[in-house]
């Protein structure tokens, strides 16, 4: 398969401005990357001062781009009310014309203390079933057919979630999750791709994903499935790519990155592959 590539950001200090994030975007595809994905943070710790709003920034991302990949990457679900993530998603799927991808997660309060500084749930078992829940929910909303949940954690009493997204079946799922922890793994498998966070070397991803396929393999899952990994600026992806990457995030500190750090790669071009 392909490898493909995407420009990823936190969205902090001076990419803090959605105009600037926006021509970089533009810049982007017209280098010849494939996407473009941000992070969703509600704070940073220090130095970052300023920290912009992930949904808004994609909006503007999508109204400058034809063909560029997009999304949050990722979204912690247990800090927000899925009935509203529902009409953001389809919303900016059919902005973009069919070219969101969703990346979600449990979120962690390790690096930014968004939820102890929030009042928002710690227990991560807790969070997992928050995740789980909510994912089901924007399942359903996808259809664009009214929705009647009642679970532990939301509630969706008779709702229809239309306009639907652009694509039949909804928006691409990929699950993050640290390598090696299973719950994320089963979670990814039965959704669109994998978002190994914090991978220390490739044979990590080869052991997760041999397992991701089994149990895809079980469920009798058939359909195209994605492997994107965040590496640091310089590493070179080969490896990963052998070990089943089908994504190539460069990452860049979120204390010192600049437009100027974030234009150079950009115009360095995509990955080889």
């Amino acid at each position: 398969m392909t490898l493909r590539s995407a420009i990823w950001l936190p969205l902090f200090d001076e990419l803090a401005d959605p105009a600037a994030v926006a021509r970089l975007a533009a810049e982007a595809e017209e280098a010849g990357w494939h996407g473009l994905f941000v992070w969703d943070q509600l704070r940073w710790r220090a130095p970052v001062r300023a920290v912009a709003d992930p949904w808004i920034t994609l909006a503007a991302v999508a109204t400058v781009t034809e063909r560029l990949a997009l999304g949050p990457m990722v979204t912690p679900i247990p800090r927000r009310r899925p009935a509203k993530l529902a009409r953001e998603t389809a919303t900016l799927d059919l902005l973009s014309g069919g070219r969101l991808i969703f990346g979600a997660g449990l979120g962690s309060d390790r690096f930014a203390e968004e939820f102890s500084r929030t009042g928002e749930e710690l227990d991560d078992r807790v969070r997992a079933r928050m995740l789980d829940e909510g994912l089901a929910v924007l399942a359903a909303a996808w259809t664009g057919e009214t929705v009647e949940h009642r679970g532990e954690h939301y509630v969706v009493d008779g709702i229809s979630f239309l306009p639907a997204p652009a694509r039949p079946g909804g928006v691409p799922v990929w699950i993050a999750g640290m390598p090696g922890k299973v719950a994320p793994m089963r979670r990814a498998a039965r959704h669109d791709g994998f978002f190994p966070v914090n991978l220390d070397h490739a044979d990590q991803l080869a052991e997760s994903l041999a397992t991701i396929q089994g149990l895809r393999a079980e469920a009798g899952s058939d359909g195209p499935f994605d492997v994107a990994v965040g590496l640091e600026l310089g590493t070179d992806p080969a490896p990963y790519v052998a070990a089943g990457a089908t994504w190539w995030l460069p990452e860049f500190e979120p204390g010192v990155v600049t437009v100027d750090q974030v234009r150079g790669v950009i115009h360095d071009g995509p990955a080889a592959g």
